[in-house]
């Protein structure tokens, strides 16, 4: 009787809808109507090699199962409408998801060592590609002597991108800021450590909530004062999703989001006299012409070149993993055959 009892309670068990605030490694942080509790993964749904399951990042909805004696039971992710993925930095684990359902993407870079165009052109591949809207934000521009000339080498490089030069500290710019920050909006910070992502976070709270530390003076290198993935609800209502700084952002597969970073290189493929040209010795190409007199960077062709192989090779990987995978639901699926000769 006692079985049968229990087998009816766990059918009145109810799915619950919550926010994924926070990732710590295993556990989740997840708010339900205004309150917050620990969850962990259902096994049997996130680690069965026949689901199709996506694990859960900070930004997300999921569907909860409720366990008021102790870590409650997250059972489903829920379908997002943006993402930002990158290479897993753990060897032969494919994609990692950053952040999702995120309306506007900040990448932050500060105007001292950090400046780095290759390195924004990489951020902006990937962002175009999440579904959201890139911004960029140039920080410490009180600690620049040649802020103007970054700041318009930045906008050169980030087509079709608004560029924001401010400064946390002083306030310079944040004012022009503020159309981004609506109720209900979401944004998500990305850029490597030190370039004052915690800072920035700090004024637009209006108190010291965010850890902060002091970058190095040699190479203006900070350490990592965010230690996981969280989201911040400020008090107008908007949400800001607090990323742990990131000084190598391995490619995913980003094909749309090549071509809409480099859509002044895209457009210039399209004059090119043949289809098929590779860029080399055709007679007509655009791309050659445009090398010559200046048009385009050889800089900006090669970063071109390479993310779009960098994108292609992240196809391939993607591929296998897919192949690998139903290769094992087969391999396992398969009836165990019987050796023993009957005589």
């Amino acid at each position: 009787m006692a079985f049968y009892a229990q087998k009816k309670e766990r059918n009145l068990e109810r799915k619950e809808k919550g926010f994924v605030i926070a990732v710590h490694r295993d556990r989740y942080e997840v708010e339900i109507l205004s309150e917050v509790l620990y969850a962990k993964l259902k096994t049997g749904v996130y680690y069965n090699m026949k689901n199709e399951m996506k694990f859960p990042t900070v930004g997300d909805e999921v569907d909860i199962i409720i366990n008021p004696l102790g870590d409650s039971l997250i059972v489903g992710t829920r379908e997002r409408r943006t993402r930002f993925l990158r290479d897993n930095p753990t060897p032969g684990m494919g994609e990692q998801t950053i952040a999702a359902n995120f309306d506007y993407v900040f990448i932050m870079m500060s105007l001292n060592h950090n400046f780095n165009l290759n390195r924004m052109e990489r951020y902006l591949t990937l962002a175009w590609q999440s579904g959201g809207i890139p911004v960029v934000i140039l920080t410490k521009v009180d600690l620049s002597e040649d802020a103007n000339e970054k700041i318009r080498l930045m906008k050169e490089s980030a087509v079709g991108v608004e560029v924001y030069a401010i400064s946390s500290i002083t306030g310079h710019g944040m004012d022009k800021l503020s159309k981004y920050f609506e109720p209900g909006k979401i944004i998500v910070f990305l850029g490597s450590s030190g370039v004052g992502k915690s800072t920035f976070a700090n004024t637009l709270l209006g108190e010291n909530i965010m850890e902060t530390n002091v970058i190095r003076e040699g190479d203006s290198e900070g350490h990592h004062t965010t230690t996981h993935r969280q989201v911040i609800k400020l008090p107008n209502g908007a949400m800001i999703i607090d990323t742990p700084g990131m000084r190598e952002l391995g490619m995913w597969e980003a094909d749309r989001g090549v071509c809409q970073t480099f859509e002044d290189i895209e457009a210039i493929i399209c004059k090119c006299k043949y289809k098929n040209c590779s860029h080399k010795t055709e007679f007509g190409c655009a791309v050659k012409i445009a090398l010559q007199n200046g048009t385009l960077s050889k800089k900006r062709w090669i970063n071109y070149n390479m993310l779009k192989k960098e994108s292609e090779r992240a196809k391939q990987k993607e591929t296998f993993f897919v192949k690998q995978k139903r290769k094992l639901i087969t391999t396992k699926k398969e009836p165990r055959r019987n050796n023993r000769i009957d005589y």
